[in-house]
């Protein structure tokens, strides 16, 4: 993705089916009525937990990163890129059904 334009980098991660890539501008971009986005919150069976619309993750640094569109939080346990999903929850057989 270093090698990429602006552009190619954006399409590229729209392509992103579980919406765990993201990308931001370094440079304010032209208001876009984001900001007017309803937040949604939905949870995958066996699967990741989908954030729909803008928000703001701080870690526990206390820094912070702002995501729009979709963003994809781990469930399992078991992500290398905590709190994100990074599909291990698919190779470690992750189970709704073997949680309490």
């Amino acid at each position: 993705m270093k090698a990429g334009t602006a552009q190619q980098i954006e399409a590229q991660v729209n392509k992103c089916p579980s919406g765990a890539l993201s990308f931001f501008y370094n440079e304010p971009a032209a208001p876009t009525g984001e900001s007017e986005l309803e937040t949604r919150v939905e949870i995958l069976p066996s699967g990741p937990l989908l954030v729909y619309g803008n928000i703001v993750v701080k870690d526990k640094t206390g820094a912070e990163t702002r995501k729009s569109k979709v963003t994809a939080f781990c469930r399992c346990g078991m992500s290398a890129n905590k709190p994100y999903c990074d599909g291990s929850h698919i190779k470690n057989g992750f189970s709704d059904e073997s949680q309490p």
